[in-house]
């Protein structure tokens, strides 16, 4: 019988070779389980951290395939890959997880949001098109007020493939792809909740955290654990990604996003079927990492427990307005004099404005003085350039 606990033994492939497989690494090479991961990028964070580096894209059939001959599990850590191979590798009996089938669903945005309204899973009002022509006449025909959300069927991340459209001037600026209206929510909170189901159908649920967002870039600033939401609003949201695992029948991490709206109800997002940035402060906030949590998930092992050790703040650090260029982390070594403040650096050569680039969490006994000290981490660190 193979045996994961051996560097010469089953081998794990991991389709990405960013921040997120650079996290995933750390628990590998504490576990001694062979890692290859392939990647476009020669200086991908991944390069260091594991067993086997391949230089190549996810996105081409025959190049995964190659990739993936002699791995014994392949797993993702970024959706934009192809998965016609995922499917292929996995009837030639490779366990490929999460299952390629679920990752298809969620790489289009339109096809993900029909799931949700065939399982009876709430999500904003809405309605997809396949052009610019098709979307105007159902804004007409169904009524949408503006304002509203637009978002890009296919390939949107990180704030990219979505614009808040506020007047008839911005309907103009949407571009001639396919994609999504939905109705802008009256947000009170935005909430997320990272989850893993083994093989066997084990599920193990982290707290839900409470995320404030960049009003410019749309992207993650603080997330904030333990989310300060009414108990019963976050044991029914709880619940909620509990029934979309089971329905989606996933095995891995699924990290979902989902609207509190000021009527109090709970209103999915988006979905992502791997580690995700909302569960980055897992690492040091809680007994098990979203990361060791997602290799146990599909590697067959026992789920860790998910309670909160210490309150946690995570600020993400993202590139300076204004810098392009070779990476300089300003006044990161300040930080080291502050206790519970742990950085995170994804070992990006380049930066540009609100590029991801690292993260730094930061614990104490309470949830307000873990803000305050956050407060004092944005401060203090930039993520500018040499240029």
């Amino acid at each position: 019988m193979k045996n994961y606990f051996s560097s010469k033994e089953k081998k794990i492939g991991i389709l990405g070779g960013g921040q997120l497989g650079k996290m995933l690494l750390e628990v590998t090479q504490k576990y001694d389980l062979y890692t290859k991961v392939l990647d476009p990028s020669t200086d991908a964070p991944c390069v260091v951290g594991c067993k086997e580096f391949i230089n190549g894209s996810f996105n081409n059939y025959d190049e995964v395939i190659e990739f993936a001959k002699d791995c014994d599990i392949v797993t993702i850590e970024i959706e934009n890959v192809n998965t016609q191979a995922l499917k292929d590798l996995q009837q030639q009996g490779k366990k490929v997880f999460p299952q390629p089938e679920i990752v298809e669903l969620i790489q289009n945005k339109v096809v993900q949001k029909q799931f949700y309204v065939d399982n009876d899973l709430p999500t904003a009002p809405w309605f997809g098109f396949k052009n610019l022509a098709e979307m105007k006449r159902k804004i007409e025909k169904n009524s949408f007020q503006l304002p509203f959300v637009w978002k890009a069927a296919t390939g949107g991340y990180d704030g990219r493939g979505v614009m808040i459209i506020r007047s008839k001037q911005d309907i103009e600026k949407i571009p001639e792809i396919p994609g999504l209206i939905e109705e802008l929510a009256a947000i009170e909170h935005e909430i997320a909740i990272v989850a893993a189901r083994s093989e066997t159908g084990e599920i193990k649920t982290f707290p839900p955290v409470e995320m404030s967002f960049h009003p410019v870039a749309n992207l993650v600033e603080y997330v904030f654990c333990p989310a300060s939401l009414p108990e019963q609003t976050l044991k029914n949201a709880s619940e909620l990604v509990h029934s979309l695992l089971q329905k989606l029948n996933l095995t891995g991490t699924l990290a979902v996003e989902m609207f509190v709206t000021q009527k109090g109800e709970l209103w999915i997002n988006e979905c992502a079927p791997r580690v995700h940035n909302s569960g980055h402060l897992t690492i040091e906030g809680c007994a098990i990492s979203q990361f060791e949590q997602h290799l146990r998930a599909i590697l067959g092992f026992p789920l860790g427990e998910t309670k909160i050790i210490r309150p946690a703040v995570m600020v993400n650090l993202t590139g300076e307005e204004g810098f392009s260029g070779p990476v300089v982390y300003q006044g990161a070594e300040k930080l080291l004099r502050i206790a519970e403040v742990y950085i995170h650096l994804y070992g990006k050569t380049e930066t540009r404005p609100f590029r991801k680039m690292g993260h730094v969490t930061v614990t104490a006994d309470n949830l307000d003085e873990a803000k305050q000290k956050a407060l004092k981490v944005k401060g203090i660190i930039k993520v500018i350039s040499t240029n």
